[in-house]
């Protein structure tokens, strides 16, 4: 009587020692293999913040401009990816560059639909593709907005900036809407696909 109690006992310890292991082991492989750090950058009103709440799956239905920084962390491919998104208003503009270290992808958004700012956003973004601490990084322009009627395609938005030219990275624009989500998640496949690009 006594062999089998004693039997029990060492046979449920070993049972809860298997059940915590493969909570463990779960929890390993739920868990992202890297952390990365990605900059969301463009003009006010791009449609920054609408979507990095889209990224997160947070309500999209109020939204203020940003006057600093936000910041989430999504999951995707492996990666746990932690999105910076910087304001863009002009008076801001200047402090984006605190925010270049330890950037493995930059994320550019643009409004297509507001002609007349291309060329301050070229501008804007020719000046951070010579930033020195920005060099070689893996850029993603999202032709925000094409849910309007009044929006550039991506390809004409490509030519207006010029970006052919463009000699020291892998690029990609990428036609989305931050408000429906469409080719949101085509963009970050890029993304998830380059930095593994990077990190080999």
């Amino acid at each position: 009587m006594f062999a089998v109690r004693k039997f029990s006992q060492v046979f449920f310890h070993f049972f809860c020692f298997l059940q915590g292991l493969l909570s463990i082991l779960r929890r390993l492989k739920q868990s992202p293999d890297h952390e990365v750090r990605l900059l969301l950058l463009g003009l006010d009103n791009a449609g920054k913040t609408t979507l990095l709440k889209q990224l997160a799956a947070e309500d999209i239905s109020h939204i203020t401009p940003t006057q600093g920084f936000n910041i989430k962390s999504v999951q995707a491919s492996g990666f746990k990816l932690n999105v910076w998104d910087i304001g863009g208003q002009r008076k801001i503009r200047p402090y984006w560059r605190s925010y270049f270290d330890n950037t493995d992808v930059l994320i550019y958004v643009i409004d297509s639909s507001d002609r007349k700012r291309f060329d301050e956003t070229s501008l804007e973004l020719a000046d951070l593709l010579e930033e020195e601490k920005l060099a070689g990084v893996p850029l993603l322009i999202f032709a925000n907005k094409q849910d309007l009627m009044t929006a550039s395609p991506a390809s004409v938005l490509a030519e207006s900036l010029n970006l052919h030219t463009i000699r020291d990275r892998m690029w990609q624009v990428q036609a989305c809407s931050a408000l429906t989500a469409e080719g949101v998640q085509d963009g970050m496949t890029w993304v998830c696909r380059n930095i593994k690009f990077r990190k080999k």
